[in-house]
């Protein structure tokens, strides 16, 4: 099979394309031919070396992530009545930058009619932890929420769940082609991050009591920001890191104004909860109620210039890999 492996960590150039043996069925697997493959930010500070005490990752390597495509073979325990020639999404660890996966069939979740694989790759991650995290801060109708990073993969579904869910959404993004995209998939209001005074414009948009959910999908230096746009007694979630750190936010500041703080360790999901969520999204993306943002598609081969995009952050929405 065709794969993309890391060598060694470093930039982008070294994710090239390989050749590894074609995966063989499990007993309760199944073999699918894969068509996209989503890709995260964090894949790209994985390759680099960063957060080895989170992945146990050691070049050679094939990332691993989520895969949309047909299942082509199964295994001795899986009924293939139910899932050969069926298209499905599914959460692949290692070794999803690749033309063939093999799959657990309970990770499986079945592509709706209507709903095409590339549309399907974009959510097999981020819809899942937006919904998560929706659920975890408990966002309910009438509460305003703001929304770091609103443009990216999962901003924009966090925008476009938030909106369905009854909430005033404020969205943060930089300059006026994504603070466009977020205003058109829901956003109520949004503040240019590229303004060194984002968060007092932010903070007369929220009003003077803030966000009862602020959910941070950058952390750094723009998270930490953010934190004070929290209403006491709020919920504040530090759940993303491109910026290389999660928001540092003093627990005894949280305490003090009885502010709950969440991060990416409170929406670590069985895969039954990942199949259920997923579920939820791929159903409501084949309904047209959620729109998933596709900025750039690249051949696998060419996986290293993904990269090099989604660092150069310079794609509205998500990346994804094509076989």
């Amino acid at each position: 099979m065709r794969v993309a492996q890391v060598g060694e960590f470093g930039g982008p150039q070294v994710l090239v394309p390989a050749e590894l043996p074609d995966p063989v069925a499990g007993p309760d697997e199944v073999v699918v031919a894969v068509d996209h493959v989503d890709t995260l930010f964090v894949h790209t500070q994985i390759r680099a070396g960063a957060f080895g005490e989170y992945f146990d990752v050691k070049p050679p390597y094939v990332p691993g992530g989520g895969v949309s495509g047909t299942v082509t073979s199964t295994g001795a325990e899986v009924d293939p009545a139910v899932w050969a020639g069926r298209r499905v999404i599914a959460a692949v660890e290692p070794g999803s930058y690749a033309s063939l996966a093999a799959v657990p069939v309970d990770h499986l979740v079945p592509v709706p009619d209507g709903l095409g694989l590339r549309e399907a790759a974009a959510l097999v991650h981020d819809s899942v932890t937006a919904l998560a995290l929706l659920d975890l801060t408990a966002l309910k109708e009438g509460e305003t929420v703001l929304i770091t990073g609103a443009s990216g993969g999962m901003g924009t579904l966090l925008v476009q769940l938030a909106r369905a869910r009854g909430a005033r959404v404020v969205a943060v993004a930089r300059g006026d082609e994504k603070l466009s995209l977020v205003r058109e998939l829901g956003a109520h209001e949004v503040v240019d991050a590229g303004s060194p005074d984002w968060p007092e414009r932010a903070r007369r948009v929220l009003g003077e009591e803030g966000a009862d959910v602020v959910l941070d999908g950058v952390g750094g230096a723009l998270g930490a920001a953010a934190f004070p746009l929290t209403a006491t007694g709020g919920r504040f979630s530090a759940h993303g890191a491109p910026t290389g750190g999660f928001a540092a936010v003093p627990q005894e500041e949280a305490d003090r104004r009885a502010v709950t703080l969440l991060g990416i360790g409170d929406v670590q999901l069985t895969p039954h909860d990942r199949v259920a969520l997923a579920t939820q999204a791929l159903k409501e993306a084949a309904a047209g109620r959620l729109r998933p943002v596709i900025g750039a598609v690249y051949p696998l081969a060419r996986a290293g210039e993904a990269h090099a995009a989604i660092e150069g952050r310079g794609v509205v929405g998500k990346v994804l890999l094509e076989v």
